[in-house]
This record gives structure tokens, sequence and C-alpha cells, in this order.
């Protein structure tokens, strides 16, 4: 039977960077790599190798020809085309399991598109990227995926004494990640995800031990906007077998504005793969700011305290919880999987207990009450008499899970 040979993919421009590559591609082959080459340069390209998908390609499987991006003369708006053209390509690659890994370079424009098209090339295929804006805020570009940034040191724009030792490392680097042999385990475990916050870390180690001890594996997501988002994306992968939703507080932030929120598909993939969940309202009670001077003007004469000097948190009031009540069932109802919520009665976040700062039992009375009346009947949604860090909390969620997993 015919296995495909899999492959690396050289990503980039090849008209204003055609030397560059091609010293990329001949070190990767240097290395008895062999690769697959994508153009994303709009002009001619000056590369001194045969391409597998010219920029006329990539252009189409944008939906637009090449010379229609070329007229328009507008450099950002091909940039953006060019990148979906190539995450089309990549997408097509993954799918046939034709590549190992992925490797981009450039500045402004080339960055741009190697981290857009990478968006579609899922978790454990190496994704790297030489680029002179290391040492920048790439975060939204890289999103949630696993994309090793390389700083140039100089422009990509020509070979020169560090270029080239640079391209050489990058060249090294992507050819030593695809020969890592990923160790896979005769005991083949069950994949929990957790989300998790300062607020919640007691009971979230608590889960994780009592999970450990039965068998299953656990990986924890840090509820900061990006940590959610990427559990979203991870599950959307087939990454997990269920899902215990402890610390869902990038709801709120959603809703208010706050810098921890994942977005409107937080708590939504669980439901489109069909995997058991367990949910907790937990730090619905909070919305994040930074340091106090950023938080905006209509929450300053609101209940705020600082949790370190750059977090600054904002107590929901009743009208917010019943607005984020509705939002959690509204998102778990169009699940077709198992579902159960569980509601900490005596509190929803470390500091939303007796005496503490945030202590509101009615304000968390009315996110319970909106939980249970957008939830739909085949949802079981349970009152624990307990702290959401009490051991009591922790134990009845895990035993929940493993009832419905």
């Amino acid at each position: 039977m015919n296995t495909v040979e899999k492959k690396i993919v050289i990503l980039g421009c090849f008209d204003t960077k055609g030397e560059d590559f091609s010293y990329l591609l001949e070190c990767i082959q240097n290395k008895d790599q062999h690769v697959i080459t994508i153009n994303t340069g709009v002009m001619e390209s000056t590369a001194n190798f045969t391409i597998d998908f010219d920029n006329s390609l990539v252009a189409e499987a944008s939906g637009i020809s090449i010379e229609a991006i070329k007229n328009s003369g507008d450099r950002g708006k091909a940039v953006d085309l060019m990148g979906q053209g190539a995450a089309k390509i990549l997408e097509t690659l993954v799918a046939e399991n034709k590549i190992k890994g992925v490797i981009g370079m450039g500045g402004g424009g080339g960055t741009y598109i190697a981290l857009s098209a990478m968006q579609v090339v899922p978790l454990g295929i190496p994704k790297l990227c030489l680029t002179t804006l290391a040492a920048k805020d790439l975060s939204r570009q890289v999103g949630v995926k696993d994309i090793t940034l390389m700083p140039s040191v100089v422009d990509v724009a020509g070979l020169n004494s560090i270029s080239k030792l640079l391209i050489q490392q990058a060249a090294a680097a992507i050819c030593g990640m695809v020969d890592v042999k990923v160790e896979v385990s005769d005991n083949i475990k069950k994949s929990i995800a957790i989300s998790m916050f300062g607020n919640t870390t007691k009971c979230v180690d608590k889960c994780t031990d009592l999970l450990k001890d039965k068998g299953y594996e656990v990986l924890a997501f840090h509820a900061t906007g990006v940590g959610g988002a990427t559990m979203e994306s991870l599950i959307l992968e087939g990454c997990f077998d269920a899902v215990l939703d402890v610390t869902t507080t990038e709801l709120a932030d959603d809703l208010c504005g706050g810098i921890c929120s994942a977005g409107p598909e937080r708590l939504t993939a669980a439901s489109k793969m069909e995997i058991p969940q367990v949910v907790v309202p937990g730090c619905l009670d909070m919305v994040n700011f930074a340091h106090l001077d950023t938080v905006p003007e209509e929450f300053k004469s609101r209940q705020l305290y600082s949790w370190a000097p750059d977090v600054t948190l904002l107590r929901t009031n009743r009208e917010e919880n019943k607005i984020l009540g509705e939002r959690l069932a509204t998102k778990l109802n169009k699940s077709e999987a198992k579902v159960t919520v569980l509601l900490p009665i005596k509190g929803i976040s470390q500091i939303d207990s007796e005496g503490d700062i945030f202590y509101q039992p009615e304000v968390d009375k009315a996110l319970f009450e909106s939980i249970k009346e957008h939830t739909k009947p085949s949802i079981p949604v349970i009152e624990i008499d307990a702290h959401i860090n009490d051991e009591d909390f922790a134990v009845a969620l895990v035993e929940n899970l493993i009832k419905i997993i």
C-alpha cells in the first residue's frame, strides 16, 4: 500500500525575498528533508527553485486572480487575500496528510501572510516564522496556535553574514521539530479539559488530583481570554473526551468589555463536538481590567478591587448576572451531548466568600435563578451547599463528570 510522503512547507513572498528563500530551501534539503513551496508574493518570483504552488494558484484559492490583485494597487488587500489563499492550500495539504511542518519568513506583510495561513494547521504540526516582528506583540496574529516566532535580527532582504546564520538555524529548528517522535502510551487515557483562574485554583487543583487518581489526563487552561479561546480551539480539533468548565469568567469580560474576553464563541465548542461537559459559573462575579486607570469611565463608580497592580477586578451587578445566566444557559442548550451545571451556593470565586470583598449572595442568587430559568429541562442544574473552592464541591464536580462520560 502506498503511503503519502510528508514534507515541510516553505511559505513566503518569493518575489521580494527570492534569495532568502532559495537559501532556506537549500538548508532544509541539506538535512535530507523534502519540501513543498508556496509563493505568496504578488510579483514574479526571483527564487531559483521550482515552485509547487505559484502566486496565481494562491490568489485563485482566495477567490480572485493574481492580475486583479496586482491591478488593484492595494497592498493591504493583497496581503489579506494572499494569506487567505495560502491558508486554503495549507488546509487541503493537511487534509491530504501531506505536511509535517511549515516555515515562513518575512517582514510586516510576509509575517502577516505566514501567520494567517498557519492558523489552519492543527496542534502538533510544527509551525515556525523567522520574522522582523518577533519582538512585537503578535498575540492577535498568532492567536491560539502553537507557532514559534524567531527574531530575524536584520531584515529579511538579501543574504549577509547574520541573515545566513539565522536562516540556517531556522532550517535546523524546523527540521529538528518535525523529527521529534511523539511517545504513544500503551495505556491510553481519556483527556479532560479544565478551565481555571487564580480565584478557582484550589478547586481545579483538587479536581485534577481526583481525576488523575482515576486514570484521566487533565489539561488546564487559564481563563485569560487566550486560554479560553485555546481550549475551545483544541476541543474543536478533537483533543478532549470531556470538559470540566469550572471557570467561565470570560463570559463576563465579553459582556462588559474586559481584557479577558475569549470572544462570543466561548462555551460553544463542546456542544459542537457533542462531548460531555460539566459547567460552573465560576468567577462570573468579576470582570478583568488592567491598571486602575484603564477601567472605563462607566465603571469607575462601581465596586473595584486590585487583585494585582496590573489587574483590577470589577464586581458584576444583578443586571449583568441575569444576562450572564441567560447567555450561559443559551450556549449549553445547543448541546446534544450530556451537560450538567453545578452551582456553588456559598460563592463562585475565592473573593466571593462570606466576609470577603466580592461576597454578594443576593447577586449570585440572581445569576443562579437566571441559569435555572433559561436552561432546557434535559440539562440538570444542581445546587451544591458549598463554596466553589470547598473540597466537597470539587468532589461533586468530578462525580458528576464521570457519571456523564
